[in-house]
């Protein structure tokens, strides 16, 4: 009886108070149904970090491949090479480097050709360095614009990933 009297509830709009009653849908009866709603609310920080946790339990860098690390703010780009069984960076590639950010002149943040470009300075800094595979790392982020833009330009200058 009451799954059938609370069928209006399908289409019902929750408030954006965290309890409310209901009345009964019986007008005779005093009484008065009461919920409580609890609503589990998640910045996109939060759930691009819960991402790449994720990632991190599956990418995992060795000293044979290392991890091909990526992080985009809205105003850089930052990608590192990682050697996780020793915690040591053995490569990295930013817009903040002077020679980078001399090149071009961008003022609402890194473009994919910006991104494109640091993606040529990692693959060009890890072949010197003799790393020829390693493991991407999106980070969290999804696998278009920007991070696709660094792993596509890291691909074609030699990288193998």
């Amino acid at each position: 009886m009451l799954s059938s009297s609370l069928s209006f509830l399908h289409s019902f709009t929750f408030p954006s108070c965290s309890s409310f009653t209901i009345p009964s849908p019986n007008p005779n009866s005093p009484s008065s149904l009461s919920f409580v709603v609890e609503v589990k609310s998640s910045s996109r920080r939060e759930d691009r970090t819960a991402r790449h946790v994720r990632i991190r339990k599956k990418v995992e860098g060795t000293t044979e491949r290392p991890r091909l690390s990526v992080f985009r703010s809205n105003k850089h780009l930052f990608v590192q090479v990682i050697d996780d069984t020793k915690m040591h960076t053995l490569a990295s590639a930013s817009t903040m480097q002077k020679k980078l950010a001399e090149e071009f002149n961008y003022t609402s943040g890194p473009t994919i050709e910006v991104a494109k470009r640091v993606g040529e300075i990692i693959a060009r800094s890890c072949l010197a360095k003799g790393i020829t595979k390693v493991v991407f790392d999106r980070g969290g982020y999804p696998y278009h614009g920007r991070v696709k833009a660094i792993a596509d330009s890291a691909r074609e200058h030699g990288l193998d990933f």
